[in-house]
C-alpha cells in the first residue's frame, strides 16, 4: 500500500502539539496580570474609583510575579507565579476545612467532634444527651462496654474521693510517713505548666478547681503568682529543672523546695521522670520567651534559655530516688510525695520497686502518663513512636506493685485522652485510683483544637504569652466552665457506677468491662487479660508472664540499667513481653 509523502513545508499536527506543549501554560496567571496592566493603562480611566482599584490590584499580582519568578526558596512558585500562592493559601486553611466540612464525628485525630461536643456541651451546661441511639460501630472489635446490673444502686453524691498518703492516722510509707494525706478528687488537671499555658488558662483553670474541690497540677513550670490567686489545690511537679527550687547551676535547692512545698496551697509533691508527649527527652524555653512572670516562676534569669535535662541531678540510682523521695516527704512537712512517668523500658520499672523492696521506702503514689497524651509540643518521632500507651503502662505499673506485695501503700493515678466518664471507669478497672486530663480542661476552656500551641498563635488564647490573645479567655467564664465539665463528667460517672450496682468507682473492675474481640466473640477483660496474684513477684517466677520472666531478673535496686544484654525475642506465650495480657484486681486503699 503506498502512502502520501508529507510536504516538508506544511507543518504537521504532531509538530504543532508538540509546540503547545511547550507554551508555559503555567505562567497564564502571571501573564493575565501583565496583560490587564497593559489594558488598564491602556483605558487610563482616572476619573473611576473602580479603574484604580483593578490597576492596583493588577500591578500587585504583577509585582508578586516577578518576586515569585526571581526567589529560590520554593519551587512551586518559579514555576506557578502568582498562581502557586493558592496552594499555600489552601494548605494554610486545610485543618479548619477539615474540622469543619470533612471529618466525620468519630474521627479521633486527636479528639474526634463527638469528643469535644461532649467537654463544650458538658463545660457550657447544655444537655449531652443523644437521641437516636450510638454512632459507634457495636460490631466493631475492640468495641466495649461496662455490664449492668438488674439491681442498680442510688448514690447520694458525684463526688467520688481516693486518699493518697494513707488516711489520717494510718500512714501508707513505713519509712518516714507521710503525716497530711491528701483527699483526692478521682478526676484532676493534669501536669500543664504556665509558660506553656497562658496566665489568663492557669488563672482560669486554677478557679475551676477551687469552686469544683478538685486538684491541679502545677505542670514543671513550678508555682507561679497565678497559681496563687484563687487558692486552689496544687500538685507542684518537680522535675530535672527543678524550677522553683533550683540553684544558679539548675541543681536542687532545699531552701527554695521547702518554701515552696510548706504553702498550704501544696498538697502533694510530682516528681516528674517523664512525660507522655515526648519520654526521654528534655526541652529548652529559648530565651526570646523567658518573660519576667516566666522567670519569677521558674527561678531562673528573665531572656536567658531556659533548660530541662532529660534526667535528673538529684538522683542517678533507684536507691537514691527512693531516698529522695523520703528527703522531699521530710522538707514538705510530710505531704504525699510520688512520681510520674511514661512507662519505657521494663528493667528500669522493675529497678524502682526493687528500690522500694529493700530500701522499705515508697512512693505514695505513681502516675503513669500514657504516650497517646500530652500538651506539650514535641518531635514528631516521639509524639508517634515513643513510650507505652496508658493502658499497656497502668498495667504493667499495677500488676507489679500486686505482684510485689506494694499496691495497698501506693496510691495509683494516670492520663491519657482521659475524656468522658467510660474513660474514667475503663482506667479505673485497669488499676487507676484516679484520673488526669490535661486537653479534656483545656477544651473546657475553649480550645477547639486548632494544634497551633507551640507557635504562641493559638486563636482561643489557651496556649499563648501574647497578651492581646489572652484577653480572649476571660477568666470567671472559662472557670465556670471548668468547674461544670468536671461536675457534670463526674455526674455521668456516677450513673455509670450506679448502673452497675456497685457504691463507688473504685469498685469497677475488669469482671465489669466487656470488649469484642472478634465478629462473633465478646470477652470480659478478666478472661481477655491474665492476673498476677499479690505476692508472685516474690516468689519463683515460673508461671508469671513473659514481661516479667524475662525483665524482672535484669533489674537492680542500684542501677536503672540492665544488669546482663537484653535478650532476644521472646517465645511465643499468652502473656507477651508487652504487658496487655497483664492483669490484677486493684486492693482497696
Amino acid at each position: 500500500m503506498s502512502t502520501i509523502p508529507r510536504d516538508p513545508a506544511r507543518p504537521s499536527l504532531h509538530g504543532a502539539r508538540r509546540g503547545l506543549g511547550r507554551y508555559p501554560v503555567r505562567y497564564s496567571a502571571f501573564g493575565l496580570c501583565l496583560l490587564a496592566v497593559l489594558v488598564l493603562a491602556f483605558i487610563h480611566d482616572t476619573a473611576s474609583a473602580w479603574w484604580w482599584i483593578a490597576t492596583a490590584l493588577a500591578v500587585v499580582l504583577s509585582v508578586v510575579g516577578f518576586r515569585d519568578l526571581a526567589q529560590t526558596r520554593h519551587a512551586i512558585l518559579r514555576n506557578y507565579p502568582v498562581l502557586g500562592h493558592l496552594r499555600f493559601f489552601f494548605e494554610f486553611i486545610r485543618p479548619e476545612i477539615r474540622q469543619y466540612f470533612i471529618e466525620s464525628d468519630n474521627e479521633t485525630l486527636p479528639f474526634s467532634r463527638a469528643q469535644r461536643s461532649l467537654v463544650y456541651q458538658r463545660a457550657k451546661g447544655e444537655p449531652d444527651n443523644r437521641p437516636f441511639g450510638t454512632q459507634l460501630d457495636a460490631g466493631l472489635q475492640g468495641y466495649e462496654w461496662i455490664n449492668h446490673s438488674m439491681s442498680p444502686s442510688k448514690l447520694a453524691s458525684h463526688d467520688f474521693r481516693v486518699w493518697i498518703g494513707g488516711r489520717p492516722g494510718a500512714p501508707s510509707s513505713s519509712v518516714e510517713p507521710c503525716t497530711q494525706p491528701y483527699e483526692a478528687s478521682v478526676f484532676n488537671i493534669s501536669a500543664m505548666s504556665f509558660g506553656s499555658l497562658s496566665a489568663n488558662a492557669i488563672l482560669a483553670l486554677n478557679k475551676g478547681a477551687a469552686q469544683g474541690g478538685f486538684a491541679h497540677d502545677t505542670g514543671e513550670g513550678s508555682i507561679s503568682r497565678h497559681h496563687r490567686v484563687h487558692g486552689g489545690d496544687l500538685i507542684w511537679e518537680v522535675a530535672s529543672g527543678y524550677f522553683g527550687c533550683r540553684n544558679d547551676d539548675g541543681s536542687f535547692n532545699e531552701e527554695k523546695f521547702t518554701a515552696n512545698a510548706r504553702e498550704p496551697q501544696v498538697k502533694m509533691i510530682e516528681i516528674k521522670l517523664s512525660q507522655g508527649a515526648k519520654p526521654g527527652h528534655g526541652g529548652i524555653l529559648p530565651g526570646t520567651k523567658v518573660t519576667p512572670e516566666i522567670a519569677e516562676a521558674r527561678g531562673v534569669p528573665v531572656g536567658v534559655d531556659c533548660i530541662s535535662p532529660s534526667s535528673h541531678s538529684a538522683f542517678s540510682t533507684p536507691v537514691e530516688m527512693m531516698h529522695f523521695i523520703v528527703r522531699l516527704r521530710r522538707l514538705s512537712g510530710g505531704k504525699p510525695v510520688g512520681f510520674k512517668f511514661c512507662l519505657g523500658h521494663p528493667w528500669e520499672w522493675f529497678a524502682l520497686v526493687k528500690a522500694m523492696l529493700q530500701t522499705g521506702i515508697t512512693p505514695d503514689f505513681i502516675v503513669v502518663d500514657g504516650a497517646e497524651g500530652g500538651t506539650g509540643a514535641a518531635p514528631v518521632e516521639f509524639t508517634d513512636h515513643v513510650g507505652a500507651p496508658v493502658q499497656e503502662g497502668l498495667l504493667l505499673v499495677h500488676n507489679t506493685l500486686v505482684g510485689a506485695g506494694l499496691r495497698k501503700r501506693i496510691s495509683l493515678g494516670c492520663a491519657g485522652k482521659v475524656i468522658s466518664a467510660f474513660d474514667i471507669a475503663r482506667y479505673m478497672a485497669l488499676g487507676a485510683d484516679w484520673c488526669n486530663a490535661g486537653r479534656g480542661f483545656m477544651l473546657a476552656l475553649g480550645c477547639i483544637q486548632a494544634q497551633t500551641c507551640h507557635t504562641g498563635n493559638c486563636p482561643t488564647g489557651v496556649t499563648t504569652q501574647d497578651p492581646q490573645r489572652q484577653q480572649a479567655l476571660v477568666v470567671p467564664d472559662k472557670a465556670e466552665r471548668v468547674t461544670r465539665f468536671h461536675h457534670h463528667t463526674l455526674e455521668a460517672l456516677k450513673e455509670l457506677v450506679q448502673a452497675a450496682g456497685l457504691e463507688h468507682p473504685q469498685q469497677i473492675t475488669a469482671h465489669h468491662i466487656v470488649r469484642r474481640v472478634t465478629d462473633t466473640e465478646v470477652r470480659l477483660l478478666s478472661n481477655l487479660l491474665l492476673q498476677v496474684e499479690a505476692g508472685a513477684l516474690l516468689g519463683p517466677l515460673d508461671e508469671l508472664p513473659t514481661v516479667f520472666r524475662l525483665y524482672w531478673p535484669l533489674a537492680s535496686a542500684d542501677s536503672f540499667r540492665a544488669q546482663e544484654a537484653v535478650p532476644g525475642p521472646a517465645p511465643q506465650h499468652a502473656g507477651a513481653t508487652l504487658p496487655t495480657a497483664v492483669l490484677a484486681p486493684r486492693s482497696s486503699l
